[in-house]
């Protein structure tokens, strides 16, 4: 979880009192944060460390960041406060921002905002710049969805444009520099910066740079790497500018309604947020930020239920409130109207809201009950079938090996000479990395992966696996569906067949079903698939249905996965002897 340093001068001035560091960790306890002292070799090594507590924040709560949203917060959870109402000011002229169809081959979104009229102390300016830095690493992550941009309004003029452009035709003087670079410069420059080398990569081999200038044609920033000096924000600062650029446009709404709504306080109007008109590529038009507030509707017995309380409707509001969730009981009271501000985005469900009650009624005061319902556990027939099997595999001579759900979509297609359509894979939006894509839909290049891993070892290599594949269902409520398999590979100086079938033989007969043509019997039946040898595949028929594949490795399935030896393998599911 994110952690935060505090000042201990500023944390009390904003709370109206001082604490002890036992009053304030009870405090936080209650409230769902987590304080540290530092140690007594780390104030010997830097002194200002006396003055600070570190306080470890919940990893959904974005607004609690900073020490104003979490004072503001703290205020409110106390009662010495009213959670304030954002709103939106439109000015005579709105600020406008141009997205260019260009930013679509890199960063295609962007939001903006503008903060009229702020005044800003050391310590507030200070906090201004870490809240950005804490939302790139967390939220944004490490600004591959997200970067955020703030500069002098005073120093630049509207309309801004975002755009993409070749990175040498890009040129200007970034932040704290003393010249111009062109965007390679910079790149090859802060190459060797260990604050900004982590973030290069992002757009270092795109065929263009994001860039946005204004009416005059001056850089305000290259996101997501560095703003421009010309833009800079300092104390004397008065009207701030606010951009966001990113690949998905929800996170940057979310970031930017978080800067705005920590900040604004500190605006001559606290509170209100000057919006700006943004043109999309597809020329839509749209005022940001938003600064939504929607509702939710709770029933009471099943908030009390789940939280093993009994408290009344009204108890409940206040305590709803005491989150930041204002509320108020529904005539009947049977169910309470709770008002999400723009601040709570963590709030997505009403098992959200049910969490704010059982943290401002008090986990410590929830009375532990034994269960009114006497149950006597199971296991699911599945799992007891596949511990089962285990077992008399490993019997047999095989080594079980335990692969990764994830694999990449050539794993599954072009490593087994199949088509990655044919597959109907769960597909990761965005993947982390090439090697976890997919969602397996079989069992075989993991085991494969684990031989090539392996080849030092002496032959014979038999091993297996018995696990779960993925696959789309649209019948199913979360749109995919789990299988439980059965995977044996055999690798040696040839390829082993009559291994594989004595397994198989070995398996069927623990299961009691018989080698015969029939409904309640198994038989295997030539067929043609271009993962294996052609000649030497068979399915394996099971109830006059095909549960599975046998046969002789191809060997260009072989090269893929950089094998020398021939291998045999089979791979059913298990689920229709359950």
């Amino acid at each position: 979880m994110p952690t935060i340093e505090v000042k201990k001068d500023l944390l009390f001035k904003a709370l109206g009192r001082e604490y002890s560091f036992e009053e304030f960790d009870e405090l936080g306890f209650e409230f769902g944060l987590e304080a540290e002292e530092p140690e007594e070799e780390e104030i010997l090594q830097n002194p200002d460390l006396a003055y600070v507590w570190k306080i470890e924040i919940p990893a959904n709560r974005y607004d609690l960041l900073c020490i104003e949203g979490m004072s503001r917060a703290l205020l409110v959870f106390l009662e010495k406060k009213q959670c304030p109402r954002y709103k939106t000011v439109k000015p005579q002229k709105l600020q406008q921002m141009k997205i260019l169809p260009a930013t679509q081959q890199v960063r295609p979104f962007g939001v903006a905002a503008v903060l009229r009229n702020i005044k800003f102390t050391p310590d507030s300016y200070k906090s201004f710049i870490e809240l950005q830095d804490k939302l790139h690493h967390n939220l944004c992550r490490r600004r591959t969805l997200v970067a955020i941009g703030t500069h002098d309004l005073d120093t630049i003029q509207g309309p801004f444009i975002y755009d993409a452009k070749p990175p040498a035709d890009i040129k200007f003087k970034p932040l704290s520099q003393a010249k111009e670079f062109t965007a390679p410069e910079m790149m090859e420059m802060y190459s060797l910066d260990s604050h900004l080398k982590p973030y290069l990569p992002i757009i270092r081999d795109s065929p263009v740079y994001p860039v946005i200038y204004d009416r005059n044609n001056v850089v305000l920033s290259m996101p997501p790497i560095i703003n421009g000096d010309h833009s800079k924000i300092t104390l004397d600062t008065r009207n701030v500018f606010i951009e966001s650029t990113a690949t998905d446009l929800n996170k940057a709404k979310i970031v930017l309604d978080t800067i705005v709504t920590m900040f604004s306080e500190y605006c001559d109007q606290p509170f209100t947020v000057e919006p700006v008109e943004v043109t999309h590529s597809d020329g839509s038009v749209h005022l940001y930020p938003e600064l939504p507030y929607r509702y939710e509707e709770v029933d009471v017995d099943d908030v009390n239920k789940k939280v093993g309380i009994s408290i009344s409707a009204d108890t409940m509001s206040n305590l709803l409130t005491k989150m930041c969730l204002k509320s108020e009981v529904l005539p009947g009271g049977v169910k309470i109207k709770v008002e999400i501000p723009p601040t709570r985005h963590d709030v997505i469900h009403p098992c959200d809201v049910i969490e704010d009650v059982a943290i401002a009624y008090g986990y410590n005061k929830i009375i532990k009950k034994i269960p009114a319902t006497s149950t006597i556990a199971d296991q699911f027939p599945v799992n007891k079938l596949t511990d089962l099997l285990r077992q008399e595999v490993a019997c047999a001579g095989f080594t079980e090996v335990l692969t990764f759900a994830l694999c990449s979509r050539d794993d599954v297609a072009v490593k087994m000479r199949k088509n990655i359509k044919e597959a109907n894979a769960v597909h990761i939006a965005n993947p982390k990395t090439l090697e976890f894509q997919i969602g397996r839909t079989t069992l075989l290049p993991g085991v494969l992966k684990t031989i090539c891993n392996n080849k030092n070892m002496p032959l014979p290599l038999k091993l297996f696996e018995i696990s779960d594949v993925m696959f789309c269902d649209k019948t199913k409520d979360v749109g995919a569906r789990n299988e439980r398999r059965l995977c044996a590979v055999n690798y040696n100086k040839s390829s082993g067949f009559e291994v594989m079938k004595g397994l198989l033989d070995r398996v069927m007969q623990l299961l009691e079903v018989p080698i015969v043509q029939s409904e309640h019997g198994y038989y295997i039946k030539s067929c043609k698939d271009a993962t294996y040898f052609e000649g030497r595949c068979a399915e394996i028929i099971y109830n006059n249905s095909v549960i599975g594949k046998i046969g002789v490795l191809h060997p260009e399935v072989l090269k893929e996965f950089e094998l020398t030896n021939p291998c045999s393998c089979m791979e059913f599911s298990i689920e229709p002897f359950l």
